[in-house]
């Protein structure tokens, strides 16, 4: 294969989806790794100077390169998902995880680093310059360039044995996700799920030849069954599919939904799906066992207690302890408002649904009928209102105000069809920054939203590299002629995920280091993503991004008023779950031990029967798809969402203060937050905008938690 025409080769401009092809992942990885290790030896030689122009800036560039096109590979591997990428991402993967683990224990790098700190021009450098040399040198202690050699060799195996586990975990919640599917025939047997999302479940069954409606675990199939079936046996199975996947337990949920689409449609399946073979293979509990060991083992080998402290060096929080006694102190504020919405909850559902016991597969479904008893309107009314261009176009026309930009649809090569493209220009009309959006779920791709980079914001011998990011996100997709329909809580998460961008593309940071979000803190790092959702309850935002799917009609302000009431609804219970998922993860990396009797899974539940209100049935499984801390970047740092939001609220209570849509309260946002990236602890930053520190007092306005609650009636 000629090099000139791969197309992971090619960086003058943006990446080439629609040539890539899995066969030219192994030359391109193969040629970079190759030119970067060449590099290295050049300068690491004594004559090399240790200087930002002669050392540190080719070493980035190298770095950049490779880091860009094996982020096209993974993005990929993300989103487009098909055994041949797939094996080629794993064929590929542990070389690139050698190279990286060898460059952060390469003494010597790390000695030029040391030299070009301690030298004469430090001083002369750029802020960011001096902060990435910083961080450089303590991520080289990290990562074990101190170690002698025998423990370099062993943290080595243990940083590519992990990431290899941490693909097997995302592979296998992705697999055992598409592999359950309830097939329903009787109409009857669907009482209360919406007809759009009949349609698309009839449309599924068609694709697969068979009549009657196919539904399936991925979040905009299984979350209407679970918050509007009457059906309770068939929200029992949904949920049974759902909570066991990627377990030993996922078997019996087959055997217990062919018995279902037996009872329902009154004759056994004419193709009844068979439990399949590789569930054993996909169980991730021996996966997660691997995990926690080697972290264990590689954090002792830094002469680190825990997998935690290691985690938290480069983090807001200093020790897991602090972390712990803030998950404990808003736990302690949560619970009686979580109690009082569990009390709320069952009285409802005995009273009005004859459930005489809210099981786990009854709460979204109760839960939305008392808000519909409460506050007079549902999901579904609402969703009739947020079309997803409308949606976007209101979405553009915040942040245009806020930051002084402007968003306009542009052209290039996707992925996949549906996928958009963006460009941001300035007030005068320069380009900022581009972005890709790929709203909708598939089975070719893993679960969830996020934002990643495509290309970061630096300056280059060329001149300026602008930033492209990547927005994911996993709604529903358009059914007929009609636009794909957001709830409010997708709206919630678009917005989430283009805070997350913004911070990536409105950076003014030119150092690769800390530009866009690159550098900044983890428990910092969802400040803006956070800060965004707050405008999706502003009535002079939503106004503008709403109008009825059929009449055109923007949503009512009674309506909105509605939703406005309701926001806090079960803010107590909501609350209650993510400090149990925060305090099961720091638990688990602090002082927790592999190796001893104790199962993670018991653990979980050690920390559920001290903090929820809510307890699930013995055989949930939720640790086996908790990828945001085995195959994502959460491990010992779950607890950054309630971190960051004490954060992103009271930034946005100066908005409040000075007027939501206040154009200059926006340019401070952007030049003391967006701006500057990782260029300067986050906390300064914060300070910097707010003029103050940080306090609690703002998020538990925002939730509710203000007031002594009240018992329920």
């Amino acid at each position: 294969m000629q090099m000139d025409a791969n197309p992971l080769l090619d960086f003058s401009g943006l990446p080439r989806f629609a040539a890539v092809r899995p066969e030219h992942i192994a030359p391109a990885i193969d040629q970079l790794l190759a030119d970067n290790r060449a590099l290295i030896d050049e300068l690491t030689h004594a004559e090399t100077p240790a200087t930002w122009a002669g050392f540190a800036q080719p070493l980035e560039d190298a770095n950049e390169r490779l880091g860009r096109a094996w982020g096209v590979v993974g993005h990929l591997h993300a989103v487009l998902d098909s055994p041949e990428l797939r094996e080629a991402y794993k064929e590929n993967q542990p070389k690139v995880v050698q190279y990286w683990t060898a460059l952060g224990q390469n003494l010597a790098l790390f000695e030029k680093y040391k030299a070009l700190r301690a030298g004469p021009e430090f001083d002369q450098l750029t802020r960011a310059q001096r902060k990435v040399v910083e961080n450089e040198i303590r991520d080289f202690r990290l990562s074990g360039a101190e170690l002698p050699s025998e423990k370099k060799q062993r943290y080595a195996e243990i940083q590519e044995e992990s990431a290899k586990l941490a693909t097997k975990f995302a592979e296998n919640a992705l697999d055992s996700t598409n592999a359950f599917a309830v097939h329903v025939e009787e109409r009857a047997a669907l009482a209360g799920i919406p007809d759009d999302v009949l349609e698309t479940a009839r449309a599924a069954a068609e694709k697969d030849g068979r009549a009657g409606w196919k539904f399936v675990l991925h979040i905009p199939s299984y979350l209407p069954v679970m918050q509007y079936a009457e059906n309770r046996s068939l929200r029992e199975i949904m949920y049974r599919g759902s909570v066991t996947r990627a377990s030993e337990a996922f078997a019996a949920a087959f055997r217990a939904k062919a018995e279902l689409e037996q009872r329902t449609n009154g004759k056994p399946s004419a193709e009844p799906t068979p439990v399949p073979e590789a569930i054993a293979a996909w169980d991730n509990t021996p996966l997660i066992a691997c995990i926690l060991a080697l972290r264990q083992e590689a954090a002792q080998l830094l002469g680190y207690a825990t997998f935690a402290e290691v985690s938290l060096v480069p983090k807001m929080a200093e020790h897991p302890q602090q972390v712990l006694d803030f998950l404990e102190d808003l736990a302690a504020r949560a619970r009686p408002y979580g109690e009082r919405d569990w009390a709320e909850l069952g009285a409802f559902a005995a009273a009005e649904l004859g459930l005489e016991r809210v099981e786990a597969w009854d709460i979204a479904f109760a839960s939305e009928r008392l808000r519909q008893a409460r506050y007079a309107f549902s999901d579904q009314e609402v969703k009739q209102y947020f079309p997803e261009p409308k949606v976007l176009a209101g979405m553009f026309r915040l942040v245009e105000t806020l930051y002084g930009i402007r968003i306009e649809e542009d052209q290039a090569e996707t992925w996949e069809p549906s996928v958009r493209f963006f460009r941001i220009t300035d007030g005068a009309g320069e380009l900022v920054g581009q972005f890709y959006l790929d709203p909708y779920a598939r089975a070719t791709k893993r679960g969830g939203a996020w934002m990643d980079e495509a290309m970061t914001r630096r300056l280059t011998r060329q001149g300026l590299q602008r930033p492209v990011a990547y927005l994911v996100c996993n709604f529903s997709a358009p059914v007929g002629d009609k636009p794909a329909l957001l709830t409010h809580d997708d709206v919630l998460t678009l917005f989430h995920e283009f805070g997350h961008g913004l911070h990536h593309l409105l950076t003014k940071v030119e150092s690769l280091g800390v530009s866009g979000i690159r550098g900044v803190e983890w428990d910092a790092v969802e400040l803006p993503s956070q800060f965004m959702e707050n405008f999706c309850w502003e009535w002079d935002v939503v106004r503008h991004m709403s109008a009825h799917v059929d009449t055109g009609a923007p949503l009512p302000r009674a309506l909105f008023d509605k939703m406005l009431a309701a926001k806090n609804f079960q803010s107590g219970l909501q609350t209650l779950r993510q400090l149990e998922y925060a305090l099961f993860d720091m638990h688990l990396h602090s002082d927790f031990d592999p190796a001893g009797a104790k199962s993670p899974l018991a653990l979980l539940d050690e920390v559920r029967r001290r903090v929820a209100v809510s307890i699930p049935p013995a055989y949930n499984r939720f640790p086996n798809t908790f990828s945001h801390i085995f195959a994502g970047g959460y491990s010992a740092g779950y607890y950054s969402y309630k971190w960051a939001e004490v954060l992103s609220a009271d930034a946005y209570s100066l908005f409040e203060e000075k007027g939501v849509l206040d154009a200059a309260t926006g340019a401070r946002f952007r030049d003391e937050i967006l701006a500057v990236g990782g260029s300067r602890p986050a906390i300064e930053s914060f300070r910097a905008f707010r003029g103050r520190e940080p306090t609690v007092e703002a998020l538990l306005r925002h939730n509710g938690m203000t007031e002594s609650p009240a018992a329920p009636a």
